[in-house]
């Protein structure tokens, strides 16, 4: 009984780890358009901003992406405190451009190392008979500390003085909170090795998993470019077309899309892997609808509402995703295959994001929203048909991989 106790409550810890560490990542959505005010950059600066975020996740994914593996899970969530640490003290110190691109690289380093290494370690500290009570606070640490980010940064820039600098002073107190936390925490990896043995993975695509990967990749690059979208640019339009100037109101929309992200991802048990695929390309594609209905008559009711079924649709394809590819998957191809997924996730939340912004110059937000949603509604509904014709392989009621 004490033995389940203390496991459930070093589970819990590490999951308040993990959502300090993803809510610095979003921390600067809200206060983009006071950088835009500060330092006169257009849209576009924004969204490549933004999509450096994204570069350093990809790298740390591709290149150490299995080294919690080798040399433990608190050295490499220690590592990653470390870039977030540095990524805060760049906005802090930011007097010029070049601060944001390095805030911006060190915060996607610091959530590439968190992503595997944590999700790991929050089920490894479950206790015995909890993964499935692990498997849902990893789920709602990842996806909610994304959300708290912009919550909590919109709230003190509304609320607070010195807008720009106290949401990076409040993290930095909180990563110091969280590493004298880990320091206290168990380590799961029993037989470490050495630094030098950790290699880079290559995402790798073998011929039985393709038919299921092509579906399900479209499926989870929508919902990531949909959240690319909403947390590089949506604040700009709700002050620009909406005139909400509000930055709780505009952090506050954001925080919704990844609270119900992770509502999405826990239906996937209830709605079965079979379903939540289908289910999430209709939902990504009724969230793509009603933000266009947004962009054209300019209502801020409908800006929600498609954050709240875009969001949903993103857990559910994107938990579905990774379900469908990793039972598709050999034991021993496994990783490079869901390395691969996350690589077409990522590059989802980053190039699209800057298509929007270059078109942003010549046809306006608007225009390049309607644009973007386009491109994405065809991709979705290309990715839903094809998983009306076709059942995913190796289907499981609870929708895990």
């Amino acid at each position: 009984m004490d033995g389940d106790l203390r496991g459930r409550r070093q589970c819990l810890l590490s999951g308040a780890v993990f959502a300090v560490c993803m809510a610095g990542t979003t921390l600067p959505t809200p206060l983009y358009g006071l950088y835009q005010q500060k330092f006169g950059f257009s849209e576009l600066t924004i969204t490549v901003v933004y999509a450096v975020y994204a570069a350093g996740v990809i790298g740390v994914l591709l290149l150490a992406g299995n080294a919690s593996d080798a040399v433990g899970r608190r050295p490499v969530l220690l590592c990653g405190l470390g870039c977030a640490t540095l990524s805060a003290v760049c906005f802090l110190s930011a007097d010029a451009l070049g601060w944001l691109y390095a805030g911006r690289l060190l915060s996607g380093l610091s959530a590439g190392l968190f992503t595997g290494a944590a999700t790991a370690y929050v089920m490894e500290l479950a206790p015995h008979g909890g993964t499935s009570r692990a498997t849902f606070m990893a789920t709602a640490a990842n996806m909610g500390g994304l959300g708290c980010g912009p919550l909590l940064a919109g709230v003190l820039a509304q609320y607070a003085d010195r807008p720009l600098y106290l949401p990076f002073a409040v993290h930095l107190a909180l990563v110091a909170c969280s590493a004298l936390v880990l320091l206290r925490l168990p380590e799961t990896v029993r037989e470490r090795r050495a630094p030098s043995t950790v290699r880079p993975q290559r995402p790798g695509l073998p011929p039985g998993v393709r038919a299921v990967f092509g579906a399900a990749a479209a499926a989870t690059f929508v919902g990531f470019a949909l959240f690319g979208v909403f947390t590089s640019v949506s604040p700009s339009f709700l002050a620009q077309s909406l005139d909400v100037h509000n930055h709780a109101v505009s952090g506050s929309v954001v925080a919704l899309a990844f609270f119900s992200s992770t509502a999405g991802q826990l239906a996937v048990g209830r709605a079965g892997l079979v379903r939540s695929l289908p289910l999430g390309c209709a939902a990504l594609f009724a969230g793509l609808a009603l933000l266009a209905g947004a962009l054209w008559w300019e209502l801020l009711p409908l800006v929600v509402l498609s954050a709240v079924v875009g969001g949903i649709g993103h857990g559910l394809a994107f938990r579905g995703s990774l379900a469908a590819v990793a039972e598709a998957s050999g034991a021993n191809q496994r990783a490079a295959v869901v390395s691969a997924l996350f690589v077409v996730a990522y590059a989802g939340i980053s190039v699209p994001v800057i298509g929007v912004g270059l078109l942003a110059g010549p046809i306006g937000l608007e225009g390049a929203g309607l644009v973007f949603i386009a491109c994405m509604t065809l991709l979705v509904a290309m990715a839903g048909g094809y998983l009306l014709r076709r059942r995913v392989p190796g289907a499981q009621t609870d929708g895990t991989p």
